[in-house]
């Protein structure tokens, strides 16, 4: 192909040849700026990503429209970069930032969202042309979604990359999935929408003490722990042996939980105000004895959920549920099980 390229395209692949380290630097100062501006934004994406046009790239569209090019510095797309999202308001998010990052040539960027007739579907992205400080070549930055990428992947490979026209039939089929494709990205953006809204009437619910308005699940758990209903127990049980509290994920006590019939934030909220006076007697028997200086922040809630177990008389059948839910079986759970309700045996609140 590049031997039957003209003067001046061979030219153009001269100039492409002699620019090659000052492109792939570019590239990877661009890759750069967008990873740190996404990570000092909070935005996380699939993919970010970036190429510089190989040289028989190149040839192939020299050969196809060469003439309208005057030198290497007119091709817009030498440098390309990708930004791949989860969700269509995560586009408009990274291009705002790309504003501020880089200098946008409006003239040839094209946010191809907007072109479709209101009767088809089709490939969605949006493109801006850039430039950064420092260099002479501008760049293409693509911003779209996971669904859009797939569906550009595969319209590519089945209808360009054929070089063939695709018969109506199939056209109107790969249209309607076009559609589908473009209504998940909506409902997937409107889902996170009212999730977030969801997580936040449940917090302001939680911090204003509306708890049994507030069905327990794991997130609203979460929440509820962010007001550090236990700390205070905590903080009791590690002074027996002024240990250290280290931070411990409390997420698998919500089988537990569900298990001794808490269904709303008050239920577990109740069952933390009965139980926390046993909860440290017992965790008195548990350490008195020993030298442990560090223990884990699950310890209140955990002795809460053997005390809840023990005085309603599950014994050590009970117990070993609650390690199984807290560990997974495993034969060893019967040993603790024996040893907890050896330490419990003596308690007030045994039965």
């Amino acid at each position: 192909m590049m031997d039957a390229l003209d003067l001046h395209c061979q030219m153009i692949l001269d100039e492409y040849r002699e620019a090659l380290p000052n492109l792939e630097s570019l590239k990877e100062a661009v890759l750069a700026e967008l990873r740190e501006a996404l990570e000092r934004n909070g935005l996380v994406v699939t993919t970010v990503e970036a190429r510089v046009k190989t040289e028989e790239s190149l040839a192939g569209k020299l050969a196809f429209k060469g003439g309208k090019y005057a030198t290497l510095a007119d091709i817009t797309d030498i440098v390309g970069a990708r930004v791949v999202t989860f969700y269509t308001d995560d586009v408009d998010r990274i291009a705002s930032m790309a504003e501020q990052l880089f200098d946008i040539d409006w003239d040839n960027s094209v946010d191809k969202r907007k072109l479709h007739q209101l009767d088809s579907f089709g490939y969605n992205s949006l493109h801006y042309i850039c430039r950064m400080p420092g260099y002479g070549f501008r760049f293409e930055l693509q911003l779209r979604t996971t669904l859009q990428h797939a569906w550009a992947a595969i319209n590519h490979d089945i209808g360009y990359k054929t070089g063939i026209e695709i018969p109506r039939e199939y056209m109107r089929r790969m249209n309607r999935l076009a559609g589908l494709l473009e209504m998940a990205d909506d409902e997937f953006s409107r889902i996170r929408t009212e999730i977030t809204d969801y997580r936040r009437r449940v917090q302001g619910l939680v911090q204003n003490g509306k708890l049994d308005d507030v069905l327990l699940d794991g997130d609203t758990f979460r929440s509820y722990l962010q007001i550090g209903p236990l700390d205070a127990l905590n903080h009791r049980i590690a002074a027996i042996n002024q240990a250290e509290i280290q931070d411990a994920p409390l997420d698998n006590y919500l089988r537990v939980l569900k298990a001794l019939r808490c269904n709303t934030l008050g239920d577990v909220h109740r069952l933390i105000k009965e139980y926390e006076e046993d909860a440290y007697l017992l965790a008195r028997h548990q350490l008195g004895n020993t030298d442990l200086d560090i223990l884990s922040s699950a310890i209140g809630l955990q002795n809460i959920c053997i005390v809840c177990i023990l005085s309603s008389g599950g014994g050590k059948i009970g117990l070993r549920r609650l390690y199984d839910a807290l560990n997974g079986e495993n034969p060893q759970n019967d040993l603790l099980a024996e040893l907890t309700y050896n330490q419990a045996a003596n308690l007030p609140f045994m039965k």
